[in-house]
């Protein structure tokens, strides 16, 4: 027999798990929300129900926060009631009602999806109109388009693909497997080396910016190697020339080198000293270089064969000689090497 204590104790027990498992499935099946405990309720206008049910999930960027309420026909399609949770973060009301599906099996909820962040925010009374809504495709029309891509396929084309695939897999089984195990291994490889891997990618982005801000220079670069390109085939014959001698002119500088051995740089070292005075003396180096030739040609010109040939021309008086200009230089003799003052006022005046 129970006594007075274990009966008070068994109902305050029972009491207990009755409100713990009221409140339990009051919440699972949402009736708090149906009782108008907290939150608030905006309106979604959808030009159809796209699978939508009473009790369907509300999300904000793809979080739970809040139920569907009852679904209502209007002139212009339905009106669904979005029952938001009191806890739900401020959901912007620039945003996308988007109906789409949780799995494979069609279950849908409704996922808002702003397009800015920051006020205004939803609040109670708020209306979604119809064109920030979105519906997912049905399943009869991805049937539909299905069916029309597999319609749209020859069958003779597609009977040829598949036969040249099964020809190119061919007893190539060794081959595909050691490409298979290659690809397991650099897998795992890239695995081992993320850090590097992901420091790469971060590093490719300096990379990348520096060719960007180049791009102008890179496009300038390449366009001048495609006229170096466009030179060279115009060249093409001289080309082929210069590269048929080089062999036998690399064969002719190598046996230079060898017979020349290690007084090749005593001799470099000389020119240098001997560029240097050139360098000193390029006036006249230019001016020797550009008469050199035609004192060649007159030279060639003087000495023929055997014989020489010379000319002689009078000048007396043509052009007339200095007849004024030296009157006050005083006549030496050239034995008389006594010292003398230069006469610098002297000079050819007529």
């Amino acid at each position: 027999m129970l006594t007075r204590k274990i009966r008070v104790q068994v109902v305050v027990f029972a009491l207990i798990a009755l409100t713990g498992v009221s409140y339990v499935g009051a919440r699972y099946a949402g009736l708090d929300r149906w009782l108008g405990a907290g939150g608030y309720v905006v309106r979604a206008e959808l030009a159809e129900a796209g699978g939508l049910f009473t009790n369907a999930e509300v999300t904000y960027q793809g979080v739970p926060i809040g139920r569907v309420g009852p679904l209502h026909l209007t002139g212009s399609g339905i009106e669904a009631e979005l029952r938001i949770d009191a806890g739900a973060p401020p959901v912007p009301a620039d945003l996308d009602a988007v109906v789409t599906n949780r799995s494979a099996v069609g279950e849908q909820y409704l996922d808002l999806r702003p397009r800015r962040s920051g006020a205004p925010y939803l609040t109670g009374g708020s209306v979604i109109a119809q064109a920030r809504s979105a519906l997912p495709l049905p399943n009869e029309q991805l049937v539909v388009d299905l069916d029309r891509l597999v319609s749209s396929v020859p069958r003779e084309d597609l009977r040829t693909v598949v036969d040249e695939l099964y020809q190119a897999t061919r007893d190539t089984g060794p081959s595909l497997q050691a490409l298979l195990d290659a690809t397991t291994s650099f897998t795992r490889e890239a695995a081992d080396h993320l850090p590097q891997t992901k420091q790469l990618i971060t590093d490719a982005n300096t990379v990348l910016a520096t060719q960007a801000a180049n791009a102008q220079a890179i496009a300038s670069f390449g366009a001048d190697a495609k006229r170096i390109a466009a030179t060279l085939k115009a060249a093409d014959g001289d080309v082929s020339t210069i590269l048929s001698s080089a062999p036998a002119a690399a064969g002719q500088i190598d046996a230079l080198l060898r017979e020349t051995g290690p007084n090749l740089s005593a001799l470099l070292a000389n020119l240098l000293t001997t560029s240097q005075v050139f360098l000193s003396r390029r006036d006249g180096v230019e001016r020797l270089l550009v008469a050199a030739p035609q004192a060649v040609s007159v030279g060639e010109g003087v000495i023929g064969g055997d014989k020489a040939g010379f000319g002689l021309v009078t000048t007396f008086f043509d052009p007339l000689p200095c007849t004024d200009g030296y009157q006050g230089t005083r006549y030496r003799n050239g034995l008389d090497t006594a010292p003398a003052p230069l006469n610098t006022g002297a000079g050819c005046r007529h």
